[in-house]
């Protein structure tokens, strides 16, 4: 089971009052940054901007590849050890918003692990050290270290 914090709403889904959630500036500027991180080419300067305006917890020599995008809303929740590395047009969600309820989760992802293309990370998972996720999959429980994965629904072996 992935580790998220549920809170239930009221009479409307979540995203109809989004904005009660989180706050339209919080979510206006991490826009602006997260873009501009997307496409810059240069991993240093999203290091350097993820960290210092999203406040990301990401440790020495993080890559992010070309349009990888980190949670809009709660990006703050993304914790990465050094020398890993996204995948282009990696997802990592530490939010989502369901019917009833939303649900936030921090992400852990560990140390020399290596994230795929188009792989999305739901909220609330950890990913362990020394590990390697395959192109599109979706990453929705824990992986433990020194293994590789693949896949949706996720196949998980040890190395």
């Amino acid at each position: 089971m992935r580790n998220t914090t549920r809170y239930k709403v009221g009479k409307y889904n979540p995203l109809w009052n989004l904005y009660s959630t989180v706050s339209i500036f919080k979510v206006a500027r991490n826009f602006i940054f997260i873009e501009i991180g997307r496409f810059s080419p240069s991993t240093k300067l999203k290091h350097f901007l993820y960290r210092k305006f999203l406040k990301m917890e990401l440790a020495e020599k993080v890559s992010f590849a070309y349009k990888a995008m980190p949670d809009l809303m709660h990006p703050e929740k993304i914790h990465i050890g050094k020398n890993s590395i996204i995948g282009y047009n990696t997802v990592i969600l530490t939010h989502e918003y369901l019917v009833d309820e939303y649900r936030l989760g921090d992400v852990h992802i560990g140390e020399n692990t290596m994230i795929g293309a188009n792989v999305t990370v739901l909220p609330g998972v950890t990913i362990g050290s020394n590990v390697t996720v395959g192109a599109g999959a979706v990453v929705s429980k824990d992986i433990p270290d020194n293994s590789s994965c693949h896949g949706n629904p996720l196949v998980i072996r040890s190395r």
